[in-house]
């Protein structure tokens, strides 16, 4: 009786899961399809015809949108937002070892811009470099809108990281003679490193698709989610299912990276 009960959860379990993939990557496979329609196709099925017209059309100047422009300003946008919040996480994990009179607060005051509606933060900043006559800009008011998004998913992550952290190793450098900087730099940093490298994908991840926080700080030039949106509403054909397509490619790309990241670092410690 128990042998059908668990046989029955694990078929329902992975009815379930059949059903939350097919819904997260149906849509996907429809965008990957349509993006190769023949020069003369539509934007539904069926495909009339199978080439890379579209593609190459994508690289071409377009009459509405601009996708190498803001690929471009994403991207930069992206790792300047990563790098910023690994720095400031570190360092904010490290500093909240200790504790310190308004930790507390100062704790949810960093974490409340998640509570707080994306579009609300965005129009809040646009107004503000408005009021004080500073134009908004991607790589001003944008980066950091983008990191009121993106600190607090870090500084949680390594919160928790370092809440997993025993300090007996770094009691036991020290005994061997290492200073506070050799005991970070050759015991804490390797052991956090993988850590490190998520709360980097995690950044630009977040930045790079981020829309709400950037519909009103990005100023005159958009990035790509801005620019996807609005192409939605001028072009008519394949070349946006194309889009799409390059877009997928280049993030699973970037998880690939990170991950081929992950086991390097995890391989170079075990052999150390």
């Amino acid at each position: 009786m128990r042998h059908d009960k668990r046989s029955f959860e694990f078929y329902v379990l992975a009815a379930f899961f059949a059903v939350f993939v097919l819904f997260l990557y149906g849509p996907l496979s429809a965008i990957l399809i349509l993006s190769f329609q023949g020069e003369n196709g539509g934007l539904t099925f069926p495909l009339n015809g199978v080439s890379l017209h579209w593609f190459a059309n994508l690289f071409e100047r377009q009459a509405v949108g601009d996708f190498g422009g803001s690929f471009k300003r994403s991207l930069v946008l992206g790792l300047m937002v990563m790098v910023v919040t690994v720095a400031v996480s570190l360092l904010a994990g490290l500093a909240f070892r200790q504790k310190f009179r308004g930790a507390t607060a100062l704790f949810y005051l960093a974490v409340a811009s998640l509570v707080v509606p994306s579009i609300i933060i965005s129009l809040g900043i646009g107004v503000v470099f408005q009021q004080i006559s500073f134009r908004p800009a991607w790589y001003t008011s944008a980066f950091g809108a983008h990191l009121t998004w993106t600190l607090p998913f870090g500084v949680l992550i390594m919160f928790a990281v370092f809440n997993r952290f025993s300090p007996a190793y770094e009691e036991a450098a020290r005994d061997l003679g290492a200073s506070s900087w050799q005991t970070f730099a050759h015991v804490v940093l390797p052991m956090i490193a993988p850590s490190l490298i998520g709360v980097g994908l995690f950044g630009f991840t977040l930045s790079y698709d981020e829309f709400a926080r950037t519909l009103m700080t990005s100023g005159t030039f958009n990035t790509l989610p801005l620019e996807i949106y609005g192409m939605t509403t001028n072009v008519t054909t394949p070349v946006l299912y194309a889009l799409g397509t390059v877009t997928t490619v280049f993030s699973f790309l970037v998880i690939l990276l990170t991950l081929g990241a992950i086991v390097y670092v995890g391989r170079r410690r075990e052999r150390a």
